[in-house]
Formats: structure tokens, C-alpha cells, sequence
């Protein structure tokens, strides 16, 4: 008999514990397909380590073949789902249009950049959710300070010796405190630069990190104010332009560098299926499944799951809660087919952790705030804890960062039209094709 087709939608943090989990207890009785736009689980964490060239990109580009046993991969963006006659319609790299027919389907399709009615963002700014993007970043820091290294102007230098991040959260205060260590040792290998680059942070919100416990924050506002980094709470952009910024606060700051970290959006598929949303997420039971449809689930940023630590509330849209969240889903898949029973999604945050470059992090394991080097063991620790692959190749590549002067070169991989922010997630980026 032909072993009934578990197909998975997104191989994010969700979607690629998902499908490891049901290959490791469910493999000889069902057929696991993962379907995404790349070959490639991305470890995003480390995103801001590959922008300050501390990583090489493809250390964290996981590949999906080899290191899902027994599960099949299929290169694609879904585009259509039938929820009645139980078939993805996807495209092709191509543009050749399939489908495939599901038994049971796991929905995990994460995230986009968050956008804000600002005038000139989107013409003049870049996200930061995906390798593309990193690795354009990394370019384009290199370019901006060689070119302002050649300027005879002062005012040319310092504007493109300017790098403006707006959002102080996670990403943003990361990119930042790495950005400020980069251009730094940039700085120091070019005696004709006679200004220091100059990083500005930006928020509306009160504080730095303004989700995660008020130590990390401190500590992290800290670091950051310590090595030059221009922290401005309760300030974001009001208009972007070709030459510059001018906030909210009505100064305008001359910069060629405008990197947009205000947080992210459930991918607007979810929205294009016909089902209940809330603020764009798709609304499951405690047990990750769509209400109406016994047979699809969904997990992850893209999915509305109750919490219940916190009745009446959903869960945030962490890694955390898509790793762990993929990981129930596919067990609730196997219970489905016999395996075990299924379970409701119940999960107590266990800490957070927060590389600031350096010598410096933030963590707070089991709710223990940490700083300086034990907070960095911990950050490191976790991150190859947390890496389904290339671990030693990471841990190799910071290593040599700290024995060796970092390379710094313009390798031109990715030009600027490739990454513009409306499109800057591989999903939003396909369709848009």
C-alpha cells in the first residue's frame, strides 16, 4: 500500500524541526515531503556575525538533503492551497508550476519584514531576514567606509561613514554592537580616514532589547553606549531619502546606510488561504491544529497558538516557540498515526541570550542575568546547541576571528536591487517574480 504524504510548508526553525522530529519516530509509516524556496535551513541567529564578516555565510545555511534522513525535499514557493481536495500548489525555480498531495500538512511558513507607512523606507532601506541581505550588508559596510576613505569632502566622509539601524530589539541591537566592532578595525587599517564611523540605534520604544528582561537590557545599552554606538530611544525615522534620514525628533542625519530591523510580520500567505487569522496569523487550537481541517496543522511565526502560561494570550513569535512548537506538531502527526498521544503546546521560556560582539553578550539562562564572558560562554554554547549542522565549521570561524585580523573585502555577490525591503524574505521575494 502507498505510505499516506505528510507535507511540510517552510523549513524555518518550525518547519525543519518539524520534519526531523516525524523522520526520527514516523518515517516507515508515512512519507515526509518539505517544500521551500530554498535547499537550505537558515540559522538566523547568526545573521549579524555573517554582516560583520566574524562567519562565512554558508556556515549557516544548513542543507535540508543530508541532513533530514529519510525525508524528501522539494525546491519551490507554495502558492495555492486546496484545502478540500488536500493538494500545495507551489512554483518552481523555473517558474514551472506543480503540486503535491498531502495526507497531512504542516503549515510553517514564518515571517516577513515588518513595514511602516515612513516615506522613502522602502526605496532607501534594506531588511535584515535572510543571508542575501547579510552578506549585502557585509559589502556594502566595506564600500561605504573605502569610499569614505577616498572622499575629499568631510561632510561626504562622515555621511558615508553613517550607518543608521532602526529597531532596537533583538536583531537591530546585534547588528548594531557587531557593526560598531567591524567599521572600527575598518577604521584603524585606513590612516586617510580621518573620521571614526559612527553608528546610530533607533526605537520608539523606552528602552533597548524593550522585550527581554530589564538587565539584558542595561547591560546591552551598556556595551553599546561604551564603544561609541549613538542609542536613541523614543526616536525612530520619519522620512528616508537618497542622502539621508530625518527622524522624528526633526534632526536630519546625512547617511548612505539605512538597516531596517523593526521586527517582522506573519508571511501573507497565511492570509490568502481563506482561514481565520489573527493580526495575520493563522488561529489553531492548543494542539497546533487549524480548527475545521483535523488534518492541517501550523506552527511557527505564521501561526496564532495559544499560550498557556499566559491564558488568553498567543505565543510570541520567537525561534523558541517555532522550534519547539515544529517538534510538537510532528508528534501530533505521528500520534495521528498511531505513535504515542498528542499533546497540547505548553512552554515556559528558558531564557534568552544576546551576542553583542567581542567580548560582550547578554544572557539570561533559567533566568540567571549574566554579562561580559560567562554571558558569551553561554551565547556560544547555546548557538552550537542550537545548529542542526556545520557546528564545528562555525566554532572554526570564531576561532580564527579571535587569533586572526578579519578579512574585509567587497566580493559584489549581491547588488542592491536584488535586496530591496519589500521583497527581502525569499517567500515575499518569489512571488514577486
Amino acid at each position: 500500500m502507498t505510505k499516506p504524504r505528510v507535507v511540510i510548508v517552510g523549513a524555518g526553525f518550525a518547519g525543519y524541526h518539524a520534519a526531523k522530529t516525524l523522520s526520527r519516530i514516523a518515517r516507515d509509516r508515512a512519507e515526509i515531503v518539505v517544500l521551500n524556496s530554498t535547499d537550505y535551513f537558515l540559522y538566523l541567529p547568526l545573521l549579524p556575525e555573517v554582516a560583520a564578516g566574524v562567519v562565512e555565510p554558508k556556515r549557516i545555511a544548513v542543507p535540508l538533503t543530508g541532513t533530514l534522513k529519510g525525508v524528501r525535499v522539494v525546491i519551490g514557493e507554495a502558492d495555492h492551497v486546496d484545502l478540500q481536495n488536500r493538494w500545495v500548489g507551489f512554483t518552481q525555480a523555473e517558474g514551472d508550476k506543480n503540486r503535491l498531495a498531502y495526507d497531512r500538512l504542516i503549515l510553517a511558513v514564518g515571517s516577513v519584514n515588518k513595514l511602516l507607512p515612513i516615506p522613502g523606507v522602502t526605496e532607501y532601506a534594506h531588511g535584515f531576514r535572510g543571508l542575501p541581505e547579510a552578506v549585502y550588508l557585509h559589502d556594502h559596510i566595506v564600500r561605504q567606509i573605502e569610499l569614505a576613505e577616498q572622499a575629499e569632502d568631510p561632510a561626504e566622509q562622515q555621511a558615508r561613514a553613517t550607518f543608521v539601524v532602526v529597531g532596537a530589539g533583538y536583531t537591530g541591537t546585534e547588528v548594531a554592537a557587531h557593526g560598531q566592532l567591524f567599521t572600527d578595525r575598518l577604521h584603524a587599517q585606513r590612516p586617510r580616514l580621518t573620521v571614526r564611523p559612527r553608528w546610530m540605534l533607533l526605537d520608539i520604544a523606552p528602552r533597548v532589547l524593550p522585550e527581554l528582561d530589564k538587565r539584558m537590557s542595561r547591560t546591552a545599552h551598556r556595551v553599546l553606549e561604551r564603544r561609541g554606538v549613538d542609542v536613541r530611544m523614543g526616536t525612530s525615522v520619519a522620512e528616508a531619502t537618497a542622502d539621508g534620514v530625518k527622524l522624528t525628533d526633526g534632526e536630519y542625519v546625512p547617511t548612505c546606510s539605512l538597516v531596517w530591523c523593526v521586527g517582522v510580520r506573519p508571511d501573507p500567505f497565511v492570509s490568502e488561504l481563506g482561514l481565520r487569522t489573527e493580526r495575520g496569523r493563522l488561529v489553531v487550537d492548543e494542539f497546533l491544529n487549524v480548527p475545521g481541517y483535523p488534518e492541517v496543522y501550523a506552527c511557527g511565526d505564521a501561526s496564532a497558538v495559544p499560550d498557556l502560561a499566559r491564558p488568553g494570550e498567543v505565543c510570541t513569535m520567537t525561534a523558541q516557540h517555532a522550534q519547539r512548537q515544529g517538534k510538537l506538531a510532528a508528534h501530533n502527526i505521528a500520534a495521528s498515526y498511531g505513535f504515542g498521544r498528542r499533546k497540547p503546546y505548553k512552554h515556559h521560556d528558558l531564557g534568552w541570550v544576546v551576542d553583542l560582539g567581542g567580548k560582550d553578550a547578554a544572557a539570561n539562562p533559567l533566568q540567571v542575568p549574566l554579562a561580559g564572558l560567562p554571558a558569551k560562554a553561554v551565547t556560544r554554547a547555546y548557538h552550537l546547541m542550537a545548529m542542526p549542522g556545520n557546528r564545528t565549521r562555525v566554532g572554526a570561524d570564531w576561532a580564527l576571528d579571535a587569533a586572526l585580523t578579519r578579512p574585509a573585502v567587497q566580493l559584489g555577490l549581491v547588488p542592491a536591487n536584488a535586496v530591496p525591503l519589500e521583497s527581502t524574505s525569499p517567500e515575499v521575494a518569489a512571488r514577486a517574480r
